[in-house]
């Protein structure tokens, strides 16, 4: 953790949105502007569902980002309805947007995205996956189009704040883009405490990291209809006691789950039980259980109960 020095009058402290289509690597970006990894990351759409708040403290700034879902705008059921509510509603109480697009690939998702954009906010354009580009020069003609178009659509004189190109799959310009976003906070006192990383609790987190194994290690064979339920949540001494409850729409998906002499389904609770006594720094035991919950994406008493906003 950053050493935190006493605050004074040139402290600044706020809100930045990080937002794009689904896959541009939103999530990704933020683990590593707040250097650790708290939003998961597949490459599945629609990966995050939940508003995160990512902190990053050190002696001159409190960053607070706010990760958000993917703007979608096919398969509207009621989970991604309240997930285009997060995104829309995130954009209204933040002072800086992170505006994230994929290196030379701008289409109709990331236009619809555009016009989401608040004209009273400076927005920077992040063009992320660098690395994937041989000709660097390439990306100076791709800002200038996209930033025509960010003019024309919102009616604004003056395009981006500014435009940082980064590679968030190797951590490349990542501090250039948090010094960028430093000018943009407004002077202010902690939000948070110093040594927070995350709004959300050991339970929540729990649950994605579960979640993010099961798109793993089921790639495309398990449709997008899956969430995870945490049942129990214990301290036993030092030792966290977790169950879990994966959520599937049909018994197909709860074999492909399953796996060969449920194999599937022991290495993905393994792997997620690493993963928490990593970021939680201490034992856990963890049980997982899949159930079948027909429907449960499109049921406004399920989603509210799975805390979905």
């Amino acid at each position: 953790m950053n050493e935190v020095v006493a605050q004074g009058g040139n402290f600044r402290s706020g809100y930045i949105a990080i937002v794009g289509r689904p896959n541009v690597g939103k999530s990704t970006l933020l683990n590593h502007l707040i250097g650790q990894k708290i939003s998961i990351t597949s490459s599945k759409a629609q990966t995050t569902r939940h508003r995160i708040h990512g902190i990053f403290t050190d002696e001159h700034a409190q960053f607070v980002f706010v990760d958000t879902p993917g703007f979608q705008m096919k398969h509207l059921n009621a989970l991604n309805r309240g997930m285009n509510r997060v995104v829309t509603s995130s954009l209204r109480d933040v002072q800086v947007v992170l505006y994230v697009l994929e290196a030379m690939r701008y289409d109709e998702r990331d236009q619809e995205v555009l016009q989401l954009l608040p004209d009273n906010r400076p927005v920077v354009l992040v063009i992320n996956k660098i690395d994937a580009i041989e000709d660097k020069g390439q990306l100076f003609d791709f800002a200038e189009r996209v930033s025509n178009e960010f003019k024309q659509v919102l009616s604004r004189a003056e395009g981006f704040a500014d435009i940082v190109p980064v590679s968030a799959k190797f951590g490349k310009k990542i501090e250039e883009l948090r010094e960028t976003l430093r000018g943009f906070l407004p002077e202010g006192g902690l939000i948070y405490d110093a040594d927070d990383v995350t709004d959300r609790s050991e339970r929540f987190l729990a649950a994605e990291i579960l979640r993010e194994k099961v798109f793993r290690f089921t790639g495309e064979e398990l449709p997008y209809s899956v969430s995870v339920v945490i049942e129990a949540f214990k301290m036993d001494k030092k030792l966290r006691r977790i169950s879990a409850a994966i959520l599937v729409d049909k018994e197909a998906h709860k074999m492909m789950l399953l796996g060969k002499k449920g194999e599937k389904i022991k290495e993905i609770a393994t792997q997620a039980r690493l993963d928490m006594e990593k970021l939680f720094d201490g034992k856990v035991f963890l049980e997982v259980f899949i159930k079948v919950r027909s429907g449960w994406a499109d049921d406004a008493r399920m989603l509210q109960t799975l805390g979905y906003e």
